[in-house]
């Protein structure tokens, strides 16, 4: 089985439709993919409904990637398979994303200050419907030739975290996302903790304490981390009692991966499959 439990649509920052995603993970021959956006599960029901318009033999399961932070190092929590409608995690992820807009608003504001010609309406036409944020700010200054990639545009001279045109938003704090989750029937993995071109990183000691309050897995095999550190990571989650995950991050055209890059245990999905109580995986056949 060929399992991908992180992917983006143009729900939040992906360039694939989610019924698009779901068609293009059917025909890279997955078996099982998540639909993981930025803090919102608006990509959901287009997902299901392409799945079972394509009778595709491909598993879909929804979640969501949460915004979090802890001593002022960002990190994200990829949750899967809860209830949407659970009004406590559900009025935090509002929190989160009506904090997307005026931290948009912000950092096109201080790129103005900084000469470059970009404009809230450019943005905001290229975020469409999806959760606006900085990967539709990058690809604004890709198109106004500033820089070259969406990676270029994660540096210290623009949007990477503490630089010049950066800004910060509501995020949760992670035990507490941790909490809310598994109160919705859900499932939390740390996504690409050994990141470090993200930023600074979460110490493991922390990530052992997300562990002892209930985070079931890390994100392990990730296109951010080298070997050496999927190796580390690996030994970590042994040691921790903590599921080990691979995935693309997949954001379509926007990103330098393809679906199924990285894929996760079966064992590991079936692990993941049978905690959750808020939701079941969909299949169309």
């Amino acid at each position: 089985m060929r399992i991908d439990l992180h992917t983006h649509s143009t729900a939040s920052d992906g360039t694939d439709t989610p019924a698009e995603l779901v068609r293009n993970a059917a025909a890279e021959g997955l078996d099982v993919v998540a639909i993981t956006d930025h803090d919102t599960v608006g990509g959901h029901d287009e997902a299901a409904k392409a799945l079972y318009d394509l009778g595709s033999p491909l598993t879909l399961v929804t979640g969501a990637e949460l915004s979090c932070k802890i001593d002022g190092i960002s990190m994200h929590m990829l949750a899967y398979l809860f209830d949407p409608a659970e009004p406590e995690l559900f009025r935090e992820r509002e929190l989160v994303r009506d904090d997307r807009v005026p931290r948009a608003r912000a950092m096109v504001g201080k790129l103005q200050e900084l000469g470059v010609p970009v404009t809230w309406e450019q943005v905001a036409r290229i975020a469409g419907d999806g959760s606006v944020g900085r990967p539709h700010i990058a690809t604004a200054l890709v198109d106004l030739g500033v820089v070259d990639s969406v990676s270029d545009a994660f540096t210290d001279r623009w949007l990477a975290n503490d630089g010049r045109a950066y800004v910060g938003k509501h995020e949760f704090d992670p035990f507490d996302a941790v909490r809310l989750v598994k109160a919705a029937g859900g499932v939390t993995v740390f996504a690409h903790p050994g990141a470090h071109k993200r930023g600074e990183t979460v110490p493991e000691s922390v990530i052992a304490a997300l562990a002892a309050a209930g985070l079931d897995g890390i994100e392990v095999d990730h296109m951010d981390h080298d070997e050496a550190t999927r190796a580390r990571l690996r030994g970590f989650a042994a040691e921790t009692g903590l599921l080990a995950t691979g995935s693309s991050d997949y954001h379509g055209s926007r990103k330098a991966c393809r679906l199924g890059e990285f894929v996760t245990d079966p064992e590991v999905y079936r692990e993941i499959a049978r905690r959750a109580t808020g939701a079941v995986p969909i299949s169309a056949v």
